[in-house]
This record gives structure tokens, C-alpha cells and sequence, in this order.
């Protein structure tokens, strides 16, 4: 089985992490047809070969023509794939193969990692929901074949009724044969009349039959699936990958609006032969058919006011990764989605965003804010967005508001939740009525520092809020959350920011960090106030976000281990082998290194003073590590980073991480030997008497010998003889313009 076919048979939030790898990088879709001969080529040696880039390329270039004229042949090039379109995505890396083979060679990569991150069983299954999308596919498909035969019989109706209306109306015109009557024609005329009701009645009843169909797909789509659709979309805004497409939905409500669009034309046409021929029985056809549309309406009306979604929430483009939260005067997007996507609603919709619209909870707790906005902003739904879908784009809203008022509320402003809705009123073949939608609810910040608790405050709300109406005042009695679902909610974070979740060994120590409860719960209070854990883990998503993408990934870093844990599993290894922690007493956010020494039969474990996010926006981890030394005495210097945990060369590991300036020749245009930033630590004997220095945390050794003391260059430079020229920056402009040549020295080497 392909690589492809697998990842096929993964569940939605897996086939989510394999659509986002995609997403702007390379066309799926050439990703899926041409599956075969992207895992037939070898692009990792073509990443790194010019001639075997262009081989590939040519390759994949030749199956795609091959296939578009195997489509031209069958007459399928409306129904297959857009060669067209592929082939010009493909085009664009002419000139570049080599670009085209290091993306393939990474999401190939990616995609084996999120294959082995799958549970076994879904190998062996089907895509999650895939097998209900199906059947559902089928109903509808089921009901526009119905309609389409009904259509077929009220159509032969019309044509027997004009038949026997005109052969009727020329019998009665002829003379009187020998041995006929009035009476006998009468008879037969009324023979005639009782086959067209009974063909009447037949048409009502496979009517009847098609409107109990139809009964059942709107109360699937408006109750089952928009509601999973709404409950994937929640789970998105807070990190799953959850697909949140609406291309299906979109499709299954145009369908069956139009289906049932076509049931009111038919029953109006049995209605109008009814009119037109007079016959016995037809009186008692009026009464079902009236029944009927009324019936039909009311499932259209359903159906419509449950089309307009809201399918991307608010979200300030300046956090676009954490949506809900909105900040007073900042501007914010939102958009919605109407699902009938049919020529006659273009145009037809303007939707107006309300705040707190009919929200009790502004009325009756005191001291709730209230907030309106800057302007008018009302979208028409124009279809003009890409796929012609009915959208409506909200890309200038901004909000004002006062302050509370009276009696301060019992929620602080990070727990006071708010909703948008977005309102329009539809006027279109005879029917009138008001539709809405409403957003996730969202909180309102006046200041940054107050982002991260309105984010702990967006998670806990939608991991508990399955229904609607939504409880905006959840946080007056917040419920508990259970561990598994924490444990999710926390691994979405680091997926959504470096993505890759968290792992077994990362969840079990956070679990002692968050988990002190007998049952497994853990209370908001204890998640977003105690010892400030959350805002430890923010601290660190940020870390990881601006520095630590690349290492998290790929796992290299192993990140939640406490200092007990590292020493138990770095004693065992070889001398030099190192791992990645995160450091526990930092709340916004820093990495250290813990590495083992085996020496004279006896184990050190030396743990580094933790990086923070100013250090390494002066120099990268990767380049840290590589020319990271210890001084020992005689001044002898030496890298004792060897080995990533388990047993990976540390050039292995981090060498495609090193800056390009590395392989920069090491003297200038002018000459001059080149320099370069390096991190040091001293390897001391204890000093005696102790002096009043910042050490590097020590694991005791396995004997009783004296531990040699490691001093991190920051804490050299902190010392009383460097103090006046030290500022806490390592960056190289702010070495050479602050520092003496000594220390200099021991910040940098020529480059040899």
C-alpha cells in the first residue's frame, strides 16, 4: 500500500496535520494524482543533486501529461482531474528543480512522521465520518433521482390529461352512432376521470414518500452534521486539526434546496391540473397538496435558516493563531458562509454583525462590560470569493466599549465572555424571515499582558461547551476538566505552534505539574492561577515559536523532564551524550542542556544555565551547541556536547540547522580574520572560601569526589571586574562595542 493510500485511512485530525503540511507549499491535488511517481523518485538525493532534481522533475512532468492525455482519450476532461492547472503548478520549479525536490523530500518526511505518530489500528480503517459522508451522499443523491422521476410522471400526467381532454372533447362533438347513448360515453368518461385520480393519488403518495426522504437529510444536515462541523470548528480554534472544510456541507445544501425548490414547482403544477381539469375526486386532492407545500416550506425555511455559518471566527491578525481573543481598538476579521450556494441568492443576503446581541448576561451581572462597534460594517454575500462560494468578508472591525459601571462584576475580565452575531433577512419566492449566526464566544483584552489568560479562558470554555446556546457565564462556576482532555488540549498547542504533539513521557510529567486531584480532574482555578503553570507553558509555546520550530518538530528536543529524571537517564549513556530540557523556574520561557561525563569511574551530570529568548535571538540553539566549549584548567577548551539522547551525532542532529555564515570563508574582504560569538562555561575547582557568584546547576556526581563547579559565561560576565561593560546582550555588536580584549577572547575564535 502507498504512502498516500494510508495516510487516506487516517482519522480527520490526522488527515488535517497531512492538509495543513500542504497548504501553500505544494497543490494537493498533483499530491494525490500523481501519488505513484512522487513515491517512486528519491528526492532526498535529489535535494542535494542538481541533475537528479531535473530527473525528477522531468518524471513527474511526463506522468502528468500521460494521464491528461489518457483523460482527453476517454472524454473525461471535464470530470477528471484540472491537468490544466496542475501542470502549470508543476511549471513554476522549471527553472528551480532543486527547489521542488528539497519541499517533496520534507513532506515526505512529514508525512511518514504523522503516519507513525497514528495508532496501529487506523492503518486498517477508513477515515473517520468517511462512511456516514457516504451514506449521506447517497441520500441526497437518492432524493434528487426521486424528484427527477416525479417530475418524469407529473410531466406524462399533463400529457395523458391534454390527450384525453382533446379526444374526449371530439367524441362528444361526433353524431350519435346506431346503438349508442349519452349515457354510454357518460360511463366512459368517467372511467377515464377515475384513472387520472387514481394517477393523481399515485403521484401524492411517491410525493409523500420523497418529502419523508427529504425530512430525514435536512434533519441530518441541520442537527447531525453542521452540529459536528460546528464542534470540529471549535476544536480547530484551539489547536486540533481538525478539518473544518465546508465544501461537502455547501454541496448537501444546495442540492437539497434545490430539491425541495423543485417539490413546490411540482405542487404547484399538480395544484394548476387540478384547476385546468375539473374532474370527480379532484376536490379532495386540494387538502394533501396544500399539506404538502406547507410541509415543504417549512423544511425549506429550516434548511435556510440554518445555512448561514461563521466559517472563520474573529481573529486579530496579529495572533492569528489564537482566534476569540480581541483587543479594544484593534482591528479584527471574521467571515461567514452562506451554505445554498445557488445564482439567485448572489447578492440577494446583506449581513450585519451585532454585538452582544439579545445577551442577558450584560443585563443582569453587574459590572459586565459592554462594548459596540467603531463602525457600520455590513457585507454583502457576492460570491466573488475563490470557488464562488455565497461569503462575506468582515476585515475592518474594531471594537469600543466603556468601562464597567456600579458594582464590579464577579468575573474578571478574562472570564467575561462575548458573542458577535451576524444577522440578515432573507426575502425571496414568497418567503420572509430573519437569519443568524453567531460566533464562538470571544473575550475582549484592553491590554497584551492580558492575552494569555484570555486564551486559558478560550480553551477551557470550548473543551467544555458542546451545545448551544453557549453558557457565557461558564466561569462563574467553571466545571472541572478531566486529565485526558487537558492532556489533548495541551498537545494541540504545541502542535499548532511547532508542529508536533506531545508525547507520553512529555504528558506524564506534565501531568505531575498539573494533576493533584484523586480523580484524575483538574479545577480552573488550579490550571490558571496555581504557581501560574499555565503561563509557564504559554511561556514556553512562545519560545518554541520564535526560536524552536525547526528542533521541536523534528523532535529533537525532549523538553518536560525535571533534573532527577535527566540524571537517571544520562548516566547510563555515553560520555557527551545531551539532552534539551525546558527550564522549570522560568516563566517566559528558556532551554537548557543537560550532558554526562564518565571520568575515573565516576558520573557527573552537568546542567547548563538555561538560554533565554534574548540569547537565542542573538544566536540560533543549533549554532549554540556547536560552538558551545568548556575551560578547563591550563586553559584547555573542548565542545562536551557529542551526542543527542539517545545515541545521534549532534552533526546529525543539528547540522542542516547551522547558519549559512558558517561555511563562510574565515578571512574578510580586508584580510582580517573573521570572528564569531561562542558560549564557554569554566570548569573550576570550588572556590575557598565560596565567593558570591551565579553558578550552573550541578547533579551531584555517583561518588563522593568534589564536584567541578561549571560557571556559564553570562555569569563571567556578571562577575564584580566585568560588571560596568555587561548588559545581559550577547549579541556580537554588543560584545565588541562593551567588552575589553580578554573577554573577547574568550567570546570568540578566528573561525579555524
Amino acid at each position: 500500500m502507498s504512502q498516500w493510500q494510508q495516510l487516506l485511512r487516517l482519522d480527520s485530525a490526522l488527515q488535517g496535520r497531512v492538509s495543513e503540511l500542504y497548504k501553500r507549499r505544494f497543490s494537493r491535488e498533483i499530491r494525490h494524482c500523481l501519488s505513484g511517481v512522487i513515491e517512486s523518485q528519491d528526492w532526498d538525493s535529489a535535494a542535494e543533486d542538481g541533475n537528479k532534481a531535473r530527473t525528477c522533475f522531468s518524471a513527474l512532468l511526463q506522468n502528468l501529461e500521460e494521464q491528461w492525455n489518457v483523460s482527453v482519450q476517454e472524454n473525461k476532461i471535464l470530470q477528471g482531474p484540472n491537468f490544466p492547472g496542475m501542470k502549470d503548478d508543476i511549471l513554476h520549479f522549471k527553472d528551480d528543480p532543486l527547489k521542488l525536490a528539497v519541499l517533496l523530500s520534507e513532506c515526505l518526511r512529514e508525512e511518514r512522521v504523522i503516519l507513525a505518530s497514528a495508532p496501529k489500528a487506523q492503518g486498517c480503517s477508513r477515515p473517520a465520518g468517511e462512511g456516514n459522508w457516504e451514506e449521506l451522499n447517497s441520500r441526497v443523491e437518492e432524493l434528487r433521482n426521486q424528484t427527477l422521476g416525479m417530475k418524469t410522471e407529473i410531466k406524462a400526467l399533463n400529457e395523458q390529461l391534454d390527450f384525453t381532454q382533446a379526444t374526449w372533447q371530439s367524441r362528444v362533438e361526433w353524431p350519435i352512432v346506431p346503438g349508442g347513448s349519452r349515457e354510454v360515453l357518460e360511463q366512459e368518461r368517467l372511467k377515464q376521470q377515475n384513472m387520472i385520480t387514481t394517477a393523481k393519488q399515485t403521484v401524492l403518495r411517491q410525493m409523500t414518500e420523497v418529502l419523508k426522504l427529504a425530512q430525514a437529510v435536512v434533519e441530518t444536515l441541520t442537527a447531525v452534521e453542521l452540529c459536528q462541523w460546528k464542534r470540529r470548528q471549535q476544536m480547530a480554534c484551539i489547536g486540533s486539526p481538525a478539518d473544518t472544510s465546508l465544501d461537502l456541507l455547501q454541496k448537501w445544501f444546495t442540492s437539497v434546496t434545490e430539491v425541495l425548490q423543485e417539490i413546490r414547482r411540482l405542487l404547484q403544477e399538480l395544484r394548476d391540473q387540478n384547476e385546468k381539469y375539473q374532474s370527480h375526486g379532484a376536490a379532495g386532492l386540494l387538502a394533501p397538496v396544500a399539506e404538502m407545500e406547507k410541509f415543504t416550506l417549512l423544511l425549506l425555511r429550516r434548511l435556510l435558516t440554518s445555512a448561514l455559518v461563521v466559517e472563520q471566527q474573529p481573529v486579530m491578525m496579529t495572533t492569528p493563531q489564537r482566534p476569540l481573543i480581541l483587543k479594544t481598538g484593534v482591528r479584527f476579521t471574521a467571515t461567514v458562509r452562506f451554505l445554498v450556494n445557488l445564482p439567485e441568492f448572489k447578492c440577494l443576503l446583506k449581513v450585519q454583525p451585532v454585538f452582544d446581541k439579545d445577551t442577558e448576561e450584560t443585563k443582569t451581572v453587574k459590572g459586565y462590560r459592554r462594548f459596540e462597534f467603531a463602525r457600520n460594517s455590513s457585507q454583502v454575500l457576492d460570491g466573488d470569493a475563490p470557488g464562488g462560494a455565497l461569503v462575506a468578508e468582515f476585515g475592518q472591525m474594531t471594537l469600543k466599549g466603556s468601562e464597567k459601571k456600579g458594582k464590579e462584576s464577579p468575573l474578571v475580565v478574562t472570564e467575561e465572555l462575548h458573542r458577535i452575531t451576524f444577522v440578515t433577512e432573507f426575502h425571496k419566492a414568497g418567503l420572509t424571515f430573519n437569519i443568524e449566526a453567531s460566533s464562538l464566544p470571544v473575550v475582549v483584552i484592553c491590554g497584551c499582558n492580558q492575552a494569555p489568560a484570555a486564551w486559558a479562558s478560550i480553551m477551557w470554555f470550548n473543551m467544555l461547551s458542546v451545545s448551544e446556546p453557549r453558557n457565557l457565564l461558564l466561569f462563574m462556576d467553571p466545571p472541572p476538566l478531566t486529565w485526558p482532555h487537558l492532556s489533548q488540549l495541551l498537545s494541540w498547542q504545541f502542535l499548532s505552534v511547532g508542529k508536533r504533539q506531545l508525547d507520553g513521557h512529555q504528558l506524564a510529567a506534565l501531568r505531575e505539574k498539573f494533576v493533584d486531584d484523586a480523580n484524575g480532574l483538574v479545577h480552573w482555578k488550579e490550571f490558571s492561577k496555581k504557581e501560574n503553570t499555565w503561563i509557564w507553558i504559554n511561556g514556553i509555546l512562545d519560545l518554541i515559536k520564535k526560536h524552536l520550530v525547526d528542533l521541536w518538530r523534528d523532535g529533537y528536543i525532549m523538553g518536560f523532564v525535571s533534573k532527577e529524571r535527566t540524571r537517571l537517564l544520562l548516566q547510563e549513556k555515553k560520555t557527551g551524550t545531551f539532552l534539551l530540557r525546558f527550564s522549570e523556574s522560568n516563566k517566559d520561557g528558556a532551554i537548557s542542556f543537560s550532558w554526562v561525563e564518565h571520568s575515573n569511574g565516576e558520573t557527573s551530570v552537568h546542567n547548563v544555565d538555561p538560554y533565554t529568548k534574548k540569547e537565542l535571538s542573538s544566536m540560533s540553539l543549533p549554532n549554540i551547541i556547536n560552538r558551545y566549549s568548556l575551560k578547563a584548567q591550563k586553559n584547555t577548551t573542548r565542545n562536551p556536547l557529542l551526542y543527542l539522547y539517545p545515541d545521534i551525532h549532534k552533526d546529525t542532529a543539528f547540522g542542516r540547522y547551522h547558519n549559512a555564515s558558517e561555511a563562510q570563508s574565515p578571512v574578510n574582504s580586508d584580510g582580517y580574520l573573521l570572528r564569531k560569538a561562542s558560549f564557554m562555561s569554566c570548569l573550576t575547582p570550588p572556590p575557598s572560601p565560596p565567593q558570591m557568584m551565579a553558578m550552573m546547576d550541578v547533579d551531584p556526581p555517583t561518588s563522593d569526589m568534589d564536584v567541578p563547579q561549571l560557571m556559564d559565561l553570562h555569569s563571567v560576565f556578571a562577575s564584580s571586574d566585568l560588571l560596568p561593560f555587561y548588559n545581559g546582550d550577547l549579541s556580537e555588536d554588543a560584545i565588541l562595542s562593551g567588552w575589553s580584549g580578554d573577554v573577547q577572547n574568550n567570546c570568540f575564535d578566528s573561525g579555524f
